[in-house]
């Protein structure tokens, strides 16, 4: 259970995008070690952005994508992102597809079509494999990206999941398994050995959103919705060990293991919850940041910072952790 209190904190500054007008609609976020950047999908302007971790400053491969206009965006842009095999990859919500980009130059050097629209992309390190889910035919459509002179996509199967799902992916290599949830209230292990569903877990949602994964401690955190994290041990075949009240309004989720804290964005109370894991695998909340309405997802770097998007205003808000007692 949560600990009794938490401290209020400020945010260390904000990141401004170059796409301000009616904002952006952001989804998705990561940090790519590789490139010791974050990514941020930048929505329906069809670029990525790049935040350096060390300067924090922004760069951004402009037209990765085709971009949306009037008030639908026209389904376009760019949600998700990840890194891998020497390539960065992003999804293509106009023509339902993925794309690679070359790094060292930002331009785009391969694509694939999709079964359908894309959610949420994931480097699959143990596998070499770039998975991007499809929660319209509710499935995982796998890749092998082939970088060097000759860059390529190449399709290599569908996973098939129950209805509901797959709502967004957690890779545990020392498991050998990625984790996906299927509303409104299971998570779902799939094997990388045999490519299905092997383990359904209850996770105590009313309705689950985002994953972050604790592969040191054999911990898989889930965000609940209506303003909760759930503790599941990968090891005790997702027995809940811990959880905490957060802020309404969670999404997505990110683990610090530098600090083992996690952070939970509330985009209804516009804050982001800081929570610290005991010796003992409970959670504790240490300390609340204001943000915005909206402000819904979340990354972290190597650096102990929280980068949160505002999707309204077309920003990043930034939050420098610190080691808590």
């Amino acid at each position: 259970m949560a600990g009794a209190g938490s401290a209020m904190a400020a945010v260390t500054h904000r990141i401004q995008l170059p796409h301000q007008g009616s904002g952006l609609d952001f989804d998705d976020m990561t940090y790519a070690p590789s490139l010791h950047r974050v990514l941020v999908p930048a929505a329906q302007s069809g670029a990525l952005a790049l935040i350096n971790p060390a300067r924090q400053t922004l760069g951004e491969w402009r037209h990765i994508v085709p971009s949306g206009q009037g008030a639908d965006h026209d389904d376009a842009g760019t949600t998700s992102a990840d890194s891998g095999d020497g390539l960065v990859f992003a999804s293509d919500h106009k023509d339902e597809a993925i794309v690679a980009v070359n790094p060292h130059g930002g331009q785009v050097v391969a694509r694939a079509k999709l079964a359908s629209g894309p959610d949420i992309i994931r480097y699959v390190k143990p596998l070499d494999q770039v998975w991007v889910t499809e929660p319209e035919t509710h499935e995982i459509q796998r890749f092998k990206a082939t970088a060097g002179a000759h860059p390529s996509l190449r399709l290599l199967g569908a996973i098939s999941l129950p209805k509901g799902s797959p709502e967004l992916l957690a890779v545990d290599a020392a498991h050998y398994a990625v984790y996906a949830n299927q509303r409104p209230a299971t998570t779902l292990k799939i094997s990388l050995r045999s490519l299905q569903v092997v383990a359904s877990w209850p996770n105590s949602c009313q309705r689950d959103q985002g994953l972050a994964l604790a592969p040191a401690r054999n911990l898989l955190f889930v965000g609940c919705r209506e303003g909760k994290v759930v503790a599941l041990d990968t090891a005790q075949n997702g027995k809940e060990v811990s959880h905490a009240a957060v802020g309404a309004g969670v999404d997505l989720i990110a683990w610090n293991p530098h600090l083992q804290h996690l952070y939970a964005p509330g985009a209804r109370s516009a804050t982001l919850s800081v929570l610290k894991l005991t010796a003992h695998d409970q959670l504790q909340k240490v300390a609340t940041v204001p943000t915005a309405k909206h402000a819904h997802c979340v990354a972290t770097d190597d650096q102990n910072h929280a980068y949160v998007c505002d999707p309204r205003h077309a920003a990043i808000i930034v939050y420098r952790d610190h080691k808590t007692d």
